[in-house]
């Protein structure tokens, strides 16, 4: 009976792939005949793969700006144009999904054989649609239920303030019956996982640059169903009329051809996408050592109240230097946030003097240790076991205590699940995902350890 099943789910989405692929046609979307897409030997659900070797450059497919779906190429555009103002929001992301639920519920909609590749929207598995306990269980440490809390409550409020109040004016058009927030919901993690942005045309006003908000998200029908995986072999070129996916690198037959969702590590994969990288495959994994730990690292050396006040003060300092909830980023090369690092270990370990000079000064004046090649070189992990000694503790027993948030700092309980946790393996599996997230921040932190001991 699971075979008869899983033989008609197949039969279900190569069904729904053939539809998709008559309407490519009806809508201009021109696709290599050196690539097919396929339901089998991908890595997900949909994939596509290289029917013959394919060369460096070769475009695989192009798609006119007509067929990709946002909120100007949808039934209900002029209306979402007329009332913008009122669909704002701090993701930027209202007007597309207004869109987005419309389309996806419409019997007549043209994007219909589009959005029908993933039916109801039910196979999405991002940690939103986990359960807390999964989350806090599995992914205590990662960051990712502290993510996942604040989207979810960042979807409800949009949902309750802005989204429902405008379905409510247009009951021709949308139905709180039918768009409900469950729905809403699915739909951000929809545009999450399969949503593309287009990126700013450069601007020589770099004052300009900095105030321009990003483009917003637009579905992408095609390239969307090409796969990720750090070390790519296609990317999608962006031009006036349309946009086109091309290989970067030679392509064998019957190779996966995956694109980029750029540079995530398997937290942010995961969060984002609802899937990781399996171990060591993510080149961009990373870990973070939250500011809230540097802090707890320094105040274990307070021994007066007025150390207590000098630390309080540089403290405060150094929070209006970084962001709320900021941290520290580590790859398995060294830390990326090395400028932001640098700054608060300088600060951190001043003398009263030192700080009080750099009060007076508002800052300090740049020096020759200053030097960004120079701070670079100093958190990589060639340069880290040369750090100051003062330093070095600093990270060392801050890392340790990003450890101890894990509630197992253990690395060999996870690589022996790693080895032996043959039955946690496949895309479906929760604890595979988290498990992965999980033991690659553990080993960047670990290295970090040892790179700062004394």
């Amino acid at each position: 009976m699971a075979t008869e099943a899983k033989r008609v789910k197949v039969d279900d989405a190569s069904e729904r792939l053939q539809d998709f692929l008559q309407w490519c046609d009806r809508v201009g979307l021109v696709l290599s005949k050196k690539v097919c897409l396929s339901t089998e030997g991908t890595v997900a659900d949909y994939g596509m793969l290289a029917k013959e070797d394919i060369e460096e450059g070769e475009v695989l497919f192009t798609i006119p700006r007509s067929a990709l779906l946002h909120q100007e190429t949808t039934k209900v555009s002029a209306l979402l144009k007329k009332e913008k103002s009122s669909l704002e929001s701090s993701s930027g992301w209202v007007p597309l999904l207004l869109a987005l639920l419309y389309e996806s519920t419409s019997p007549e909609s043209h994007w219909r054989p589009y959005l029908s590749l993933w039916p109801g929207f039910k196979a999405l598995d991002h940690p939103m649609f986990w359960s807390k306990e999964e989350r806090d269980k599995l992914l205590k440490g990662t960051g990712v239920p502290e993510a996942v809390a604040t989207d979810l409550s960042n979807i409800q409020r949009e949902y309750t303030d802005i989204v429902l109040p405008f379905i409510m004016r247009h009951p021709e058009l949308w139905n709180p019956n039918t768009h409900t927030l469950e729905l809403y919901t699915q739909l951000v993690a929809f545009v999450m996982a399969y949503s593309f942005q287009e990126p700013q045309e450069e601007d020589d006003d770099e004052d300009d640059e900095e105030q321009r908000a990003p483009n917003p998200p637009m579905m992408v029908p095609m390239a969307d169903m090409l796969n990720h995986v750090s070390k790519h072999n296609a990317n999608l070129e962006f031009s006036p009329d349309s946009l086109k996916m091309v290989s970067v690198r030679r392509l064998r037959k019957d190779e996966e051809v995956f694109n980029t969702y750029g540079q995530m590590a398997n937290w942010q994969l995961l969060h984002m996408y609802g899937f990781t990288e399996p171990y060591p495959e993510n080149s961009n994994d990373t870990a973070d050592i939250p500011v809230a730990c540097l802090y707890q690292a320094a105040a274990q050396d307070v021994q007066s109240e007025p150390e207590r006040q000098l630390f309080d003060e540089r403290f405060k300092v150094l929070s209006q230097m970084m962001e709320e909830n900021a941290a520290f980023v580590f790859s398995d090369q060294g830390c990326l946030t090395d400028s932001e690092l640098h700054s608060a270990l300088k600060l951190l370990c001043m003398s009263q003097e030192e700080f009080s000079e750099f009060r007076d000064n508002e800052g300090w004046e740049d020096d020759d240790e200053d030097d960004d090649d120079k701070i670079s070189h100093a958190f990589s992990n060639e340069g880290l076991p040369d750090l100051k000694s003062s330093w070095k503790r600093l990270i060392h027993e801050a890392a340790r205590l990003t450890l101890r948030s894990y509630g197992d700092a253990e690395l060999e309980s996870d690589r022996k699940l790693m080895e032996d946790g043959a039955d946690l393996k496949g895309r479906s599996s929760r604890r595979w995902r988290a498990l992965q997230v999980r033991f690659g921040q553990k080993v960047i932190l670990h290295r970090l350890l040892e790179l700062t001991s004394s």
